[in-house]
């Protein structure tokens, strides 16, 4: 008689129980811990957003690479690791393979999230900001692996739209192309991370999030494929108006042209940048549409888990 294979992820017993039961789960990514925030408020943010889920009626799931092993809910040593180990790697789905065979730690982009929930069966997942195409991407060719992952996991994706410092007209014509659903809640305007606007109109909108919830199980019902990336406006009390934020967009990216960094490290040096730029008046904007995204994501957890 052989032993049974050996999973590939390590979830916790709480997760575990909760998706046996068919309860709502939602996923937390990590990178936004370890490359999104500085240190402590990125590991208090955590343990806030996990209790804003819990509160709301769901168990949280957060998502990281812990000794080579992809973890689905960890423990508060394991958020306080991530928070302040500076060896923890930004792991995005390609770096899976690398981190796992070296038994290395490592933070979970959207992409990298995406496909461990889609393993452990969890169908929500609430972020900060998607990735998506860079400015200049005709001459870099950067484009978020964020986009690639939501064409064909099927996993929703609750965030305060698509980071500010990124083409949020391009991604959008990306994710038109790679057939990904994209509905606002409550907004005809898609949001822009910090802002609530971006000058351009959301292709769908939806009003609650029973309303979102039924979407996503329509869709999937249909037996398509992709997952659908949420956007849901930071509260317009927390917002950085474009003109508050776009100036100091502009100056982040011109340092990060001069200093040469590219690759996946621009996206942790530009948000790290703005929060100097702006007093650290980006760091409570980003915090607060973390919060909400987290509020509003479990709503829709536990609204798709009654559809079952």
């Amino acid at each position: 008689m052989t032993d049974a294979p050996r999973s590939p992820l390590a979830v916790a017993p709480e997760v575990a129980d909760a998706l046996a039961a068919g309860q709502p789960v939602v996923a937390l990514e990590s990178t936004i811990i370890s490359h999104g925030m500085p240190y402590p408020q990125n590991v208090a943010m955590a343990r806030t957003v996990e209790g804003i889920v819990r509160e709301h009626g769901a168990v949280p799931a957060t998502i990281a690479v812990l000794r080579g092993r992809p973890t689905v809910g960890l423990s508060a040593d394991d958020l306080e690791l991530l928070a302040s180990d500076a060896s923890v790697r930004k792991v995005s789905v390609r770096d899976l393979g690398h981190v796992v065979a070296t038994g290395g730690h490592g933070a979970t982009t959207v992409a990298s999230t995406m496909r461990i929930a889609a393993l452990a069966g969890i169908e929500v997942f609430v972020t900060g900001g998607l990735g998506g195409v860079h400015r200049g991407a005709e001459r870099s060719m950067d484009v978020s692996a964020d986009l690639t992952e939501l064409s064909r996991t099927k996993v929703a994706v609750v965030s305060a739209g698509v980071k500010s410092i990124l083409d949020i007209g391009l991604t959008l014509e990306v994710l038109e192309t790679l057939g990904v659903p994209v509905v606002g809640v409550g907004t005809d305007e898609f949001p822009s991370f910090f802002s609530r606007s971006s000058g351009l109109l959301v292709p769908m909108r939806l009003d609650t999030p029973a309303e979102v919830a039924s979407m996503l199980r329509a869709t999937w019902d249909l037996g398509l494929e992709s997952g659908v990336a949420v956007a849901n406006p930071v509260p317009e009390s927390d917002e950085m108006t474009r003109a508050d934020i776009d100036g100091v967009i502009d100056r982040a990216l011109a340092d990060a042209d001069a200093v040469g960094v590219v690759g996946k490290d621009i996206t942790p040096y530009l948000l790290g940048r703005i929060v100097e730029l702006s007093d650290g008046r980006s760091l409570r904007t980003n915090i607060a549409l973390v919060e909400h995204n987290a509020r509003v994501g479990t709503q829709v957890a536990v609204a798709l888990a009654a559809l079952r």
